[in-house]
């Protein structure tokens, strides 16, 4: 486990539940940034899986995936306009194979990370993605901020390496359909729980086409307790993150600890 310090300072973290399947990139991009002028301050905004280009893109997913540069230019100007950092997903290309990738922009307009998807559930993402191969994370304000991606965070071995690494906070865009409630209302909180970590999960929500997403973005503390819990509507909801929170969890329960030495039993 990582001797990492805790940060020195709260920070504000928002999730963008946006309902925007259809919309262009252009009109993503303003919607965008009228939800972030209107909230509140934030050092960071995490937006759903595949936000760029809809999650039920399909054959649309590589052309796409040839304008991600373009849509992170937009993303850019957005984050050094508020001084904040912005989390998205996107198609990301690269050597012919298609990537489900999530890419943070740092709130100077720099790039300050790139996730792709570690394991793919059912034939949908099978048939167009490839499979990630090492985890991501980066710092924002003193936070060590690891990234998974919607179906990566229900895998506790690779929650658990986050917090190894040093993580205090674990973000994650997702595209959770409305009959995996059981996600976002028990394993999300479960997964902070158990690692002594933030986690923020950005959702989708309305429809796109027949699929139906549940909304339910949420921050949940290290407690394994909501800080924010949306509904199914579009919102942009904040929360503010204290270190002494982490500090709190990790003395009541050690997991972190205890766990080191449970490899031989696995």
């Amino acid at each position: 486990m990582s001797d990492q310090a805790m940060p020195g300072e709260p920070i504000t973290v928002a999730v963008y539940q946006a309902a925007l399947a259809g919309v262009p990139a252009a009109g993503k991009l303003d919607r965008l940034a009228q939800a972030i002028a209107g909230g509140p301050p934030a050092d960071m905004v995490v937006c759903p899986e595949l936000f760029q280009s809809d999650y039920r893109a399909g054959q649309r997913l590589p052309v796409l995936a040839e304008a991600a540069a373009d849509f992170a230019r937009g993303v850019a100007e957005i984050a050094a306009a508020n001084g904040c950092a912005i989390a998205y997903g996107y198609p990301e290309a690269e050597d012919g194979r298609l990537y489900n990738a999530a890419r943070v922009i740092a709130g100077d307009g720099r790039m300050a990370a790139n996730h792709r998807k570690l394991r793919l559930p059912g034939a949908y993402e099978n048939t167009w993605f490839t499979c990630g191969d090492r985890l991501t994370d980066f710092s924002l304000r003193g936070w060590r901020v690891a990234v998974l991606i919607c179906y990566d965070i229900e895998f506790p071995e690779l929650v658990r390496g986050c917090a190894r690494r040093g993580a205090h906070l674990v973000i994650a865009p997702t595209a959770l359909s409305d009959d995996w409630s059981v996600v976002s209302e028990k394993i999300v909180p479960t997964r902070a729980f158990e690692n002594g970590v933030f986690v923020a999960y950005a959702n989708h929500a309305g429809r796109d086409g027949e699929f139906r997403y549940l909304g339910g973005s949420c921050i949940i503390g290290p407690d394994g307790q909501d800080r924010v819990r949306a509904g199914r509507e579009e919102g942009l909801h904040a929360a503010r993150l204290l270190p002494r929170d982490i500090v709190a969890a990790r003395e009541k329960l050690k997991y972190l600890e205890d766990s080191q030495s449970l490899g031989r039993f696995a």
